[in-house]
């Protein structure tokens, strides 16, 4: 069975309690859902992943969720969620959102659900006076009925991932930098900034120590960008083959995501990843991900540090 996805359903930035009702679902199709949140903030992320049976919870944030807009929803939500089956409330805003999605991604989508049962999805027809089944050969998108699923009770706490999909960048930045201030206990930090490949040339890491000597960090490499220049030395690679590292901020700046490097570096307190493509594997294990350039990203970074610490 493909993975499961939620998009989880709120209002004025509050989780709506059918969000539980589609996990439920999602469990039903045989595998603990990735629960995506649309928002402006990832406020409503503590209580999704208190739900029971949620495998992982990605915030989705971004200024275009202020007020619903169809398309740019759509393309906001498509690209933080993976591929999978997605889960999503037959509301009114939520059947438009999953007919949406499946264009998108060319699936199928199929509305009103009522059933699940294994692969076979139940709908009403005729205006309920039938009812249909289908079977699932593949990835689609579904929208469920309110209080037709048992919602599910509290968990144990799911793993939380931000990914900014703001247009404003500087405002991804301060929320990035507030958070980890929330994390962070300053006595013991230890901060790395690495680069990696996506850099594009080595004579760019100096952007990386600008912003090392603002945090008192130190600036280390991918692999990927330690074999591909001479101008980045092995002393600087973090990695399996590289060092093991375990900071309180890690900030991964052009870097995928190779298992390589997330061996040297996964056990990090708090993991900020900024790349240009949203589906690098690295958006997976940081904390907060901000999908942008680095030119683009780094220079208001630097601004907002200097701002910060004065």
């Amino acid at each position: 069975m493909s993975e499961t996805v939620v998009i989880a359903e709120t209002k004025q930035g509050m989780l709506h309690s059918v969000t539980a009702e589609l996990v439920s679902a999602a469990n039903a199709l045989g595998s603990a859902p990735t629960v995506i949140i649309p928002g402006t903030s990832d406020s409503a992320a503590a209580a999704v992943a208190e739900l029971a049976g949620v495998g992982r919870v990605i915030a989705c944030v971004g200024d275009c969720f202020s007020t619903y807009d169809a398309a740019s929803w759509a393309k906001a939500v498509d690209t933080c969620a993976p591929a999978g089956i997605v889960v999503c409330a037959a509301s009114q805003n939520g059947k438009d959102l999953a007919s949406r999605l499946a264009a998108r991604r060319s699936i199928s989508v199929v509305q009103d659900v009522v059933a699940i049962d294994g692969s076979t999805l139940t709908q009403p027809i005729f205006s309920g006076k039938a009812m249909q089944n289908i079977v699932l050969s593949g990835d689609a998108v579904i929208s469920i009925r309110a209080n037709t699923f048992a919602a599910v009770g509290e968990g144990d706490g799911a793993e939380v991932t931000v990914m900014n999909q703001s247009a404003d960048i500087a405002t991804a930045v301060r929320e990035m930098i507030a958070k980890a201030n929330e994390r962070l206990d300053v006595a013991e930090a230890d901060i790395i900034i690495s680069g990696g490949r996506g850099m594009q040339d080595p004579v760019n890491f100096v952007d990386l120590e600008r912003i090392a000597d603002a945090l008192g960090a130190a600036v280390g490499a991918s692999r990927a960008a330690v074999d591909t220049w001479d101008e980045i030395p092995h002393s600087m690679q973090v990695g399996q083959t590289g060092k093991t590292v375990n900071p309180s901020l890690y900030i991964a700046v052009g870097i995928s995501g190779a298992i390589q490097h997330l061996a040297g570096m996964r056990t990090s307190k708090y993991i900020v990843a900024i790349n240009k493509d949203a589906e690098a594997p690295i958006f997976k294990h940081a904390d907060y991900g901000i999908v942008s350039t680095w030119e683009e990203a780094l220079p208001i970074l630097e601004s907002e540090l200097k701002a910060l610490l004065g």
